[in-house]
């Protein structure tokens, strides 16, 4: 899978929908800054958190985005493996499918370090 080509289509497409419906468009995305925000934990720990999740729910585009947001607020390549690890134990083998797919993700949109 091309990670940034399909984490941009994803984009267009939710846009797409905000023009629809953008009351629910605006309802997520203040949700979203509300639980992402620093607190108790940083934004690197929550980033990390949803991509767990992500992988044991088996969102694709969770996981690619949130594997992007993760980088960019300081996580490395060994946090999202050890996330990966946190997933596998909560999900099973289909967070560990998933999880290499965080992996890959990884290595596409940050580098391999």
């Amino acid at each position: 899978m091309d990670w940034k080509h399909h984490l941009d289509e994803t984009s267009a497409n939710l846009n797409t929908f905000r023009g629809l419906r953008p009351e629910t468009g605006h309802g997520f995305t203040a949700l979203h800054r509300a639980a992402m925000a620093e607190g108790a934990m940083t934004v690197r720990e929550k980033e990390l958190v949803a991509l767990g999740i992500g992988i044991a729910t088996r969102c694709v585009d969770c996981i690619g985005f949130h594997v992007h947001a993760a980088a960019r607020a300081g996580a490395s390549r060994e946090d999202v493996a050890d996330t990966i690890s946190v997933a596998v134990m909560m999900g099973g083998g289909p967070a560990y499918m998933y999880g290499v797919k965080a992996l890959e993700a990884f290595d596409q949109l940050v580098g391999v370090a």
